[in-house]
């Protein structure tokens, strides 16, 4: 699970919640735990997770010369605002509305990139536009969505980067990674303060963040596949890697909502 979601995090830009969330809540819950509590358990661990992967995956964009960072400064320093107020709000909501929310949001979103808009996600020579009412406008919300759903927020940031900003797809895959490192942040501590004293947590855990054997194991892989993610994004073509990132989104959104 953490070597799949480090390689995502490096090919495509998205954190690797999308693989961490799902995978880990089924385990989680599998290990004796309340779903209500299980959930919130992959949405924390997740975001602690992502941090290290998206530090190792910027660190492989920016050498390749791949992130503007200052859109991703600003939208990270916006979407770390914004995952506090999602975390909270995620600690209050019933644990089927987070589930069934994150799986829906999934798809939307991959149906969104999926059907009509595709001819639009290239932006290939074209020069970034830089924004930063803009940008920050977004980032805010984004982080929001962050913190409610454990991802780091690529997959919304990426095509929002392309479609709102003309960032070529290269590029907004690496500022993606690189603002997720701040979205993160703030979705942890949120996490931690509000499950902090929650009954029915796996040992070894910080609120809703899991340090052993959820949190360690996914650490340990994802973090040196995120560079090998990182070499295929670079050697693949645009256009390639915008139908695996709406592959993984269909497939990760219909489970979560119960289709299989």
């Amino acid at each position: 699970m953490g070597a799949g979601a480090g390689f995502a995090s490096g090919l495509l830009g998205i954190g690797g919640g999308i693989i961490m969330v799902p995978a880990s809540y089924w385990v989680i819950q599998d290990m004796g735990v309340s779903p209500d509590v299980a959930i919130r358990i992959a949405f924390g661990t997740s975001l602690l997770m992502i941090l290290p992967t998206a530090i190792s995956g910027a660190w492989g964009h920016h050498k390749r010369g791949a992130i503007r960072w200052k859109t991703a400064l600003i939208m990270g320093g916006c979407g770390l605002v914004g995952a506090l107020v999602g975390a909270d709000l995620a600690a209050r909501l019933p644990a089927d509305t987070l589930k069934t929310g994150f799986g829906g949001l999934v798809l939307a979103i991959a149906l969104w990139m999926g059907l009509g808009l595709l001819p639009r996600l290239v932006n290939e020579g074209r020069e970034p536009v830089e924004k930063p009412g803009l940008v920050a406008a977004l980032g805010f919300p984004i982080g929001v969505v962050t913190g409610l759903t454990g991802l780091g927020g690529g997959v919304l940031k990426v095509p929002v980067l392309v479609l709102a900003l003309r960032f070529p797809m290269h590029i907004a895959v690496g500022t993606s990674v690189a603002s997720i490192i701040f979205a993160g942040l703030g979705g942890v501590v949120g996490y931690v303060v509000n499950g902090w004293g929650v009954a029915g947590l796996l040992p070894y855990s910080l609120g809703y963040v899991n340090l052993l054997p959820v949190g360690l194991s996914l650490v340990v892989t994802s973090i040196p596949m995120a560079q090998l993610g990182v070499r295929a994004a670079h050697a693949l073509p645009a256009r390639r890697l915008r139908y695996i990132l709406i592959a993984f989104m269909v497939y990760t959104g219909l489970r979560m909502i119960g289709a299989f």
